[in-house]
């Protein structure tokens, strides 16, 4: 803490994590490290698998390697400090820290939430105008999409550090997560925080209503063109194209919906912080599970693959 007039300013905060929880301590420890594994694994896995196989190389599975490569970075930038937490008596993270930990986690979160919306217009054209969509979904368009993506995250990122910047902590340094969540530290505050929550509130609505608007009005021309093709065989690979991208979309807004809700409500009770996992810790993981398990071309690459490390076996031999 340092002084400042008669105000004392806190300059380090104190996650509880799940200390409320010591006899499960170990458990958790060994969980969310085979989750963190798990994911940096599995997306590592996905996108040198899209990055190998030339059949692969399509605007569908360049969004999806994008995804993939945000998904480890979401994960990294809060899980290590979860991990190291458990060793630690006290639970403590500077301000600075705190600020670096939500940057970065803001901006990756964004950047997904303007990501899902590019794949949702990627599946839109190749649905219902599958004819055009080499043209409409041209490399120069796909490159420019997942960079407005970057760039739409780290402009929401950045706006809400600054805003973060201007409040002061004089009171409580509890912070009843297991990361630095920005309505946390909101309500921290000794200092007015309008500005802050109006600035939250824009922010949600334009990367996460508007966003989900988009997703939602593409995937209703999309019906529509599916219900117009007359054979059943027809209507389920149609359908099969965006299932996967459906449900990772469905995953993330319903948990991140709710768990925003709960966080602006002043919610920081445990079932929170466990239901805070699914969204930021187990979606990453399940991602490229989704994307995989029913998909008929990332088989075959993988197929390819194992063919290709045979033959070289082989060879050796």
């Amino acid at each position: 803490m340092k002084g400042r007039g008669n105000i004392t300013e806190i300059t380090e905060f104190i996650l509880l994590g799940f200390s409320d929880f010591p006899r499960i301590t170990a458990l958790l420890f060994i969980i969310f490290l085979l989750i963190y594994i798990t994911t940096l694994t599995w997306n590592l896995c996905l996108i040198v698998l899209i990055r190998m196989d030339s059949h692969l190389h399509t605007p569908m599975y360049f969004f999806l390697s994008n995804l993939s490569f945000i998904d480890l970075c979401y994960v990294t930038s809060t899980v290590p400090k979860i991990l190291f937490s458990f060793f630690q008596e006290k639970q403590t993270i500077s301000f600075v820290g705190c600020a670096v930990q939500y940057f970065f986690f803001s901006m990756l979160a964004g950047s997904e939430s303007c990501l899902m919306t590019a794949m949702a217009y990627d599946r839109y054209a190749a649905i219902c105008n599958p004819l055009l969509y080499s043209s409409i979904m041209s490399p120069t368009l796909c490159v420019q999409m997942v960079l407005g993506s970057y760039m739409g995250g780290l402009t929401c990122s950045l706006s809400q550090i600054c805003a973060l910047l201007q409040l002061h902590f004089c009171g409580p340094n509890v912070i009843r997560h297991f990361f630095c969540d920005i309505t946390q530290l909101i309500h921290l505050s000794c200092t007015d925080s309008f500005f802050a929550e109006v600035l939250l509130a824009v922010l949600t609505t334009i990367f996460g209503i508007m966003n989900a608007l988009v997703i939602v009005i593409s995937y209703v021309y999309i019906i529509f063109s599916v219900m117009k093709i007359t054979s059943t065989k027809g209507r389920l690979k149609a359908f099969n194209t965006c299932a996967s991208h459906l449900t990772a979309v469905s995953l993330f807004y319903i948990s991140g919906v709710f768990v925003y809700l709960h966080s602006t409500s002043g919610g920081s009770s445990s079932f929170d912080r466990f239901a805070s996992i699914f969204y930021i810790v187990v979606i990453p993981m399940l991602n490229p599970l989704i994307y995989s398990l029913r998909n008929k071309e990332i088989k075959d690459a993988l197929k390819r693959l194992q063919r290709i490390r045979g033959t070289c076996q082989s060879l050796r031999f």
